[in-house]
């Protein structure tokens, strides 16, 4: 018999240069324990029909985990010519069950069954970011915790806009990648529909239960369209856009921790583990990893824009064009999950450089929003209050001095009686205890934000 899984309806041998260009062994091989997984349920519902006997099935079960040993123990001997994860695993099979080995394909395609393979593989992906993102937000919980009671500038446009609490700053990063937890949380529900038993693309004429492999694989529900799931890469394309947006986030986090980290800010002590020198510059010490995740993301993106090329044209059911989203699907895993697996100890070993922050809090007028709002609760009109709030800083600009530190003349021509009442309200300091809203940068609400995180982490 042929090698190949299709070899009956052909006179002669595949041209060495078709097998390389077609085969996909190189970059599915990772699939082969999802590949025995599915193989092992199907082969135990077929006994349950009828279609094979129950020895058959046992021997079939026990033979792919011997299999699947072989591979994880470097045993198996990959090749091009049989194209795939899929043709190798049951070409080892029939080695060892001759025509047993020949019924497990039975009521099956390659289609559903690679299709179920890379959901199996993308549902353990998904499970195991799950894991690495939790991570990430308990080291930015405990960071925050360590740093509660330290105040720092927080920027719009890069500019200093108003103080918060390093423990708002840190927990606003957990908020981020909350809802990277719950897309992909929400993601895996597309993910967990079985497609095996969609066969080819109309189903199969033999008497199958697609509902006993759901069970025994885990699946949440059926694919109910086979025209359809066969060709479906819409779980993909979801998987790899909750991939771009957990590496985007990465990357502004990288972004900020780059810039923060230069002597101009020298806001943060970076651990030496995670960072590099230079070749050539004795001195330097560079924030490599922290580079290196924000220039991982644009794989990330680009991948995505890959599936979307990918599949934009096709016509329902299988295309071989198919073959080519496992090297994106893949490659955004690996690298959103190396990233991942660096920031969570990266960001639990860098300290805030409390001193060179608490030195420079004065400068950027960070406690004038602070005033207005202050003269705002006493009466004056907001844009009254914001024009004359601005023409105290420029005031500021040309005495070269603080808010705080211009005359009381000047807070009674703006607001009479209670000049000196406003004046109080400046500082960082006096600027953190006056917020009071829901959500706000108040230590009342960071503190409770920073509870409901620990209980809700477990920490």
């Amino acid at each position: 018999m042929s090698q190949k899984t299709w070899g009956g309806r052909f006179t002669g041998s595949t041209d060495s240069r078709v097998e390389a260009f077609t085969e996909s062994i190189t970059v599915d091989k990772r699939l082969f324990r999802h590949d025995i997984v599915g193989s092992q349920a199907h082969a135990r519902m077929l006994a349950e029909v009828g279609l094979i006997t129950a020895d058959e099935a046992n021997k079939i079960a026990t033979a792919l985990d011997e299999i699947g040993t072989d591979i994880e123990e470097g045993k198996m001997e990959f090749t091009i010519s049989l194209e795939d994860i899929h043709t190798h695993i049951e070409k080892a099979l029939i080695g060892k069950l001759g025509d047993t080995g020949r019924k497990l394909h039975t009521g099956r395609s390659r289609n559903d069954q690679v299709i179920t393979d890379l959901k199996l593989w993308v549902r353990d992906a998904i499970d195991e970011l799950d894991g690495l993102l939790l991570d990430l937000q308990k080291a930015f919980v405990e960071s925050a915790e360590r740093e509660h009671n330290v105040i720092i500038p927080g920027y719009t446009h890069l500019q200093r806009a108003q103080p918060v609490l390093a423990a708002h700053y840190f927990l606003a990063y957990v908020e981020k990648f909350q809802r990277d937890r719950e897309r992909l949380r929400d993601c895996r529900t597309r993910v967990n529909i079985l497609p095996l038993g969609a066969a080819a693309l109309a189903g199969t004429s033999l008497p199958i239960n697609r509902e006993s492999v759901r069970e025994k694989l885990g699946f949440d529900s059926v694919a109910r369209n086979s025209l359809d799931v066969s060709s479906d890469r819409d779980f993909a394309l979801e998987f790899v856009f909750c991939l771009s947006v957990i590496a985007t986030h990465l990357s502004g986090w990288a972004e900020e921790w780059v810039i923060w980290s230069t002597t101009e800010f020298n806001f943060l002590d970076l651990p030496d583990a995670f960072c590099t020198g230079s070749s050539i510059m004795p001195h330097k010490k560079n924030p490599d990893v922290l580079e290196l995740t924000r220039g991982k993301a644009g794989r990330v993106i680009g991948a995505l824009q890959h599936l979307f090329v990918l599949v934009k044209g096709l016509p329902l059911a299988y295309n071989r064009d198919l073959q080519e989203d496992k090297t994106a699907i893949f490659d955004s895993m690996d690298t959103v999950g190396g990233c991942l697996a660096v920031a969570a100890p990266l960001v639990r070993q860098t300290k805030l450089r409390r001193e060179v922050i608490a030195a420079r809090l004065d400068a950027g007028f960070l406690d004038a929003t602070t005033l207005m709002e202050a003269l705002i609760a006493r009466g004056v009109p907001m844009r009254s209050a914001h024009e004359a709030v601005g023409n105290l800083v420029r005031a500021c600009e040309e005495r070269k001095c603080r808010l705080r530190d211009l005359p009381n003349s000047l807070f009674e021509a703006v607001a009479p009686s209670h000049g000196a009442t406003v004046k109080a309200s400046l500082g960082v300091e006096n600027a953190i205890d006056a917020f009071k809203s829901y959500g706000s940068t108040a230590p009342t609400e960071v503190a409770k934000r920073l509870d409901e995180w620990k209980q809700k982490l477990e920490l």
